[in-house]
């Protein structure tokens, strides 16, 4: 499997069904709103549907640092309710979150938080008596590990106090657990040996939901550590049974791609892959699905009064500093001295892409770029009179070129993400090449550079998010008239 599902920056995947419907919930971090949920009735074909966390009151990101806030979710239905719990790290004080809905599309409910429950990676699950199951990563000095505690999900009140289920096999960071319950046996699946190149998914098994839990005998289940497989770094799986009685994993994993030790830029993905039961053990099969990587393109001219759910910023809610002028015409308001920065982002989601501005920057001054972070991004800063391009890389920043913004009506701006061509037997070093361009009336293009695609790279920066594009008022109001992006065809 070398396609994802959930192409670009949709890590720690956890899913569930609901008759023969789907839905598959994603990390976040810093960005509002948080934790997009995606919907299908194949498996394959993935579709947005909404972003659980939308209000101040359910997430706070406002001080976030980068690749903190919202860490993994878990997803689960049940009594007639969505349930989704996940871990805000800024308010890592509070305890693991919880928000529920009678519709993945929303609303979801005010979060309430397990006092006492410190830590990440939170899951639930009801037992055979009904009773509500929170398990997570646990970071209390006094209680190190996998730990699980009864509560009321409705309140967020814990009903006992919390003990250790299992911690692993012994590899580093045992993390991401997940319980469930089959035929007479609970299983506990966990994330180990960090969500890097050492990832890989372990599971053991009990007859009692306090366990002793006894390991796999094949475990690890599930890694691509020390292969030379096109995707690396898979790990953080979520299990479901089908409608049909079988079951599916799904979980991460990146496409590193250049010479060693090779570069990953959109991020953590979401990939899918067929179980088994053989011995009450799972098995997985990796080649049972064969998703087509779909068309990520689009066209957003803003006419409509809300901003489609692709759209969120690090830190701060687009609604907080985005408004729509006219049909046609989003107003975006630079932020006050102090106030993060507001960048109106997208996920890059395919290897190969080209994406598009018209603005309008007459009232101020407005930048075009693709950031794996704040101290690693490319872009075009265009004000009435001039474009720049522009490269920041950790703390070098350069303005590479300046051109005069061409005649006509406001301006148009181009990046463009492309496989480089190999001149010998070894790949080329860089993963891709980042083309910035300003584009004249009859859409001719001027290219201000064209630069190295590692230095916006999870290999370079660190983190845990991927690249996104977009744009971000720098002084006064820059207004956007149109955003494209168009996904290239594989080669």
């Amino acid at each position: 499997m070398t396609t994802p599902i959930i192409a670009g920056f949709h890590p720690d995947p956890t899913i569930c069904r609901v008759g023969d419907i789907y839905y598959i919930a994603n990390s976040s971090f810093e960005f509002a709103p948080g934790v997009p949920i995606h919907r299908s009735t194949d498996l394959v074909t993935w579709t947005l549907v909404t972003n659980a966390l939308q209000r101040p009151d359910q997430l706070d990101v406002h001080a976030a640092p980068e690749s903190t806030g919202v860490y993994a979710p878990t997803l689960r239905y049940h009594g007639e309710k969505f349930w989704l719990v996940t871990t805000n790290v800024v308010e890592f004080h509070r305890g693991q979150l919880i928000v529920s809905a009678d519709d993945p599309a929303g609303p979801w409910s005010e979060a309430v938080h397990v006092d006492g429950a410190i830590g990440i990676d939170p899951d639930l699950v009801w037992d055979e008596d009904g009773t509500c199951h929170l398990t997570w990563v646990s970071a209390a000095p006094e209680l190190t590990g996998i730990a699980s505690a009864p509560i009321d999900p409705a309140t967020g009140k814990m009903l006992a106090p919390p003990r250790l289920l299992w911690n692993g096999t012994g590899l580093a960071f045992p993390e991401g657990p997940h319980l469930y319950r089959r035929d007479g046996w609970w299983y506990l699946m966990l994330a180990e040996g960090g969500t890097e190149r050492g990832h890989a998914v372990t599971i053991a098994r009990s007859r009692s939901f306090h366990g002793p839990f006894e390991a796999a005998p094949t475990n690890p289940i599930f890694t691509h550590r020390s292969s030379s497989h096109r995707v690396q770094n898979t790990g953080h799986a979520d299990l479901v049974q089908l409608a049909d009685g079988s079951w599916a994993m799904v979980y991460l994993g990146v496409r590193p791609r250049g010479q060693s030790p090779m570069f990953h830029v959109n991020g953590r993905e979401t990939f899918i892959a067929g179980v088994d039961w053989v011995d009450d053990w799972p098995v997985v099969d990796e080649e049972r699905f064969a998703p087509s990587p779909p068309d990520h393109s689009f066209v957003d001219r803003f006419d409509s009064l809300d901003l489609d759910p692709r759209w969120m910023s690090p830190n701060v809610f687009p609604h907080t500093f985005a408004r729509r002028g006219a049909p046609g015409r989003l107003v975006l308001t630079a932020p006050a001295l102090g106030e993060p920065r507001h960048v109106l982002s997208t996920r890059a989601r395919d290897l190969e892409w080209t994406a598009e501005v018209e603005l309008d920057t007459t009232g101020g001054t407005g930048c075009f770029l693709v950031r794996l972070d704040g101290s690693h991004w490319y872009g075009l800063t265009a004000d009435a009179e001039t474009v720049e391009a522009t490269v920041v890389i950790g703390p070098a920043s350069t303005i590479a070129a300046r051109v005069p913004i061409p005649p006509g009506d406001g301006v148009r701006l181009r990046i463009s993400v492309r496989e480089p061509v190999a001149s010998g037997p070894m790949p080329p070093p860089e993963p891709d090449i980042v083309e910035l361009a300003v584009l004249a009336a009859d859409g001719a293009p001027q290219v201000l550079g064209a630069f190295d695609g590692r230095y916006l790279s999870t290999e370079v920066a660190g983190g845990f998010t991927g690249r996104t594009f977009g744009v971000e008022p720098i002084a006064g109001e820059a207004v956007v008239r149109q955003v494209s992006y168009r996904t290239h065809p594989a080669r």
